[in-house]
């Protein structure tokens, strides 16, 4: 009968973990979906400092 309930209690974890995940997949989508629906620039893609871009090789002469 041990075996049983742990087995039910396991089952009944995985269901709900299993729940958690799709939850996150929605929202992840959602999120995505906003995001594209937005269009440009949104807050989270502005840079986080004002200062000039500066680039990553300098000029060759």
């Amino acid at each position: 009968m041990f075996h049983y309930e742990l087995h039910q209690l396991r089952s009944a974890e995985l269901g709900r973990i299993a729940e958690h995940d799709r939850l996150v997949r929605e929202v992840l989508r959602a999120r995505r979906a906003a995001r594209r629906s937005a269009g440009g620039r949104t807050v989270e893609a502005e840079p986080h400092t004002h200062r000039p871009h500066r680039h990553r090789f300098t000029r060759a002469a």
